[in-house]
């Protein structure tokens, strides 16, 4: 089985989903960060759960592996519903969406995940079906088209999305509750760590914990992932304690740096500074060099790259930072040196 151009181990991959879905939180009170969604997503599930009515539809953004699909279901769980999960790139006609729709339970959470992704016939008629809990189903083609109207049970929709800016204007309009989810703070991920390995009967030291923490880009879904690899190497290489200087050994052997830089984000960074003098280069230039997709490197790499001030984005291309050239120690050209050291 493959999974891009990296083979996968099916068994591994089978463990740590099973893994992942036992880490997750099964209610409000034991989500951690993100207090202005939780609170206020807090508000919506409770006045509706007073008026027993379902609740409103909800829409989560925000970068991939920060809670959007833990959210759903914990709003699933909170109203006491059971929950459909899809995704928007498994709808692309709005005959599966009436698939859907039509088999929804009254009161039943209906996950949408990168709903951005779907099919624009699909979400046209997600309008009726989000306002007026009704499909318009068109049965023939040409003149004898025939639209048979088609009643829905209530249920709410949640959807989630890395992209919210793709969402058309009135589906986004539709929603009655919209939250945007922010990259965690350190404590906030050293909580996390402590509270999965707890969960994953790890035992682990302040300091190795922050120091997982301190590399894990803010996201709850790295650390995660982060600490069970940590977990292996003491397990092979100690004596299952995940002290700092397990965490460091282990964040080395894969290739995570201290500002938690792996290898796809080194390769761009250092094509950058190499070959291409600090820039500005091209994307689909830099893609090539490192033997990447251009969207891999937009979507993936780049976003964490600037938010540690290491690359700009410019309307001639991707430029490297001062801070770039520090942090991976290298000289940068005499030409160059002026204007990023003034």
């Amino acid at each position: 089985m493959t999974e891009g151009d990296r083979l996968v181990d099916p068994v591994k991959a089978g463990e740590d989903t099973d893994v992942e879905g036992a880490l997750r939180p099964a209610d409000l009170s034991e989500f951690i960060g993100q207090h202005r969604v939780r609170a206020q997503l807090g508000l919506v599930l409770t006045a509706a759960k007073q008026r027993g009515r379902p609740a409103d539809h909800v829409l989560l953004s925000g970068p991939p592996g920060l809670g959007k699909t833990t959210l759903a279901m914990i709003i699933a769980a909170e109203l006491g519903s059971p929950i459909r999960i899809t995704s928007g790139p498994a709808i692309q006609h709005a005959g599966d969406l009436a698939a859907v729709l039509t088999s929804l339970e009254p009161g039943e959470i209906l996950f949408l995940d990168e709903i951005h992704r779907m099919a624009r016939p699909a979400v046209e008629m997600l309008y009726m079906a989000m306002e007026d809990f009704r499909v318009d189903v068109v049965v023939g083609k040409g003149p004898g088209a025939t639209a048979i109207p088609l009643d829905l049970a209530s249920f709410t929709l949640v959807g989630a999305t890395t992209r919210a800016g793709l969402l058309p204007g009135p589906l986004r309009d539709r929603f009655g509750f919209t939250g945007h989810m922010d990259f965690y703070e350190p404590a906030e991920i050293q909580l996390i760590i402590a509270r999965s390995a707890g969960l994953l009967d790890v035992r682990i030291t302040t300091d190795g914990a922050a120091e997982v923490a301190s590399r894990s880009r803010g996201t709850p879904r790295i650390a995660n992932r982060l600490l069970r690899r940590v977990r292996d190497y003491a397990q092979v290489h100690g004596d299952g304690t995940v002290d700092l200087a397990t965490a460091q050994a282990a964040l080395a052997l894969y290739d995570v740096d201290e500002l938690g830089l792996d290898r796809l984000d080194k390769a761009v960074m250092t094509a950058l500074l190499t070959r291409f003098g600090g820039g500005p280069v091209g994307l689909n230039t830099l893609a090539v060099a490192v033997a990447e997709e251009s969207e891999t490197v937009e979507t993936v790499s780049e976003p964490f790259l600037v938010r540690q001030g290491l690359l700009m984005r410019t309307p001639r291309g991707r430029v490297a930072t001062q801070e770039a050239w520090s942090h991976f120690g290298i000289e940068p050209p005499a030409a160059i040196q002026p204007t990023i050291f003034g």
